[in-house]
């Protein structure tokens, strides 16, 4: 599942490039049996299978290189665990994880994973309030969003990501228009094609505030820079 996201696009372009470097490792290549099994009944009963510790283990001393003690790694190194029990991910989140030397993100399975399994683990990741058949889509998401911020993946450098959705001021990005100027009748603003510099920037600015606060005014309350006296307001 992973070779066909990552596989594609800016990720694959910035693999390409030598600005990030992307395995995959199988958890089965830690199996010590012929049916190189990875899970187990879990103790005092219970439906499905839990994902066993000592291939989990195996396989982050492997990505490491070394062998793991019962303690954090180093804060250069990230072990990111995709469960619905983490912190909600956040743009804020993947700013940190693009500032990481090397990050291994662990995708569960079955009915959970061992739990002494998250004494590897350095930060608990949660996509929202629902549950997948594991966790391959979430860390697809968290690596896209991740690849993205890094120097030279996307073009027009940072000036690309600098005023976009969840950004440093904590609003939703106002809306865009490109060609033609009326389409069906629905003309884009006069403000946008006037040349002037300063009004358009302070009507986007009006604009996402006014986006945020109908559609996500949790990320008002969150704080953000927006505040009530903002000049764009006037």
């Amino acid at each position: 599942m992973l070779r066909g996201l990552l596989g594609e696009s800016m990720v694959a372009r910035a693999a390409r490039a030598g600005l990030v470097s992307i395995r995959t490792v199988d958890l089965r290549d830690f199996a010590r049996d012929r049916r190189r099994t990875v899970d187990g009944r879990p103790y005092s009963g219970g439906p499905g299978m839990l994902m066993r510790p000592d291939v989990w283990y195996e396989a982050v001393e492997t990505c490491l290189g070394k062998v793991v003690k019962v303690e954090r790694v180093e804060k250069v190194v990230k072990v990111v665990l995709a469960t619905p029990a983490g912190t909600p991910y956040t743009q804020r989140m993947a700013e940190e994880f693009s500032r990481c030397e090397h990050l291994i993100f662990l995708c569960g399975h079955y009915e959970g994973i061992d739990e002494r399994v998250r004494r590897l683990v350095t930060d608990e990741v949660s996509m929202g309030d629902f549950v997948l058949t594991g966790g391959e889509i979430p860390v697809a998401a968290m690596i896209d969003s991740t690849v993205r911020l890094l120097p030279g993946v996307l073009g027009g450098g940072a000036a690309a990501t600098a005023h976009e959705s969840f950004g440093a001021d904590g609003l939703l990005e106002a809306p865009q228009y490109t060609r033609p100027p009326v389409y069906r009748g629905m003309a884009v603003p006069d403000v946008l094609v006037n040349g002037d510099h300063a009004k358009t920037e302070a009507w986007r600015r009006r604009q996402a505030i006014d986006l945020t606060s109908r559609r996500r005014p949790d990320l008002l309350e969150m704080g953000g820079t927006y505040a009530a006296g903002d000049p764009a307001l006037d």
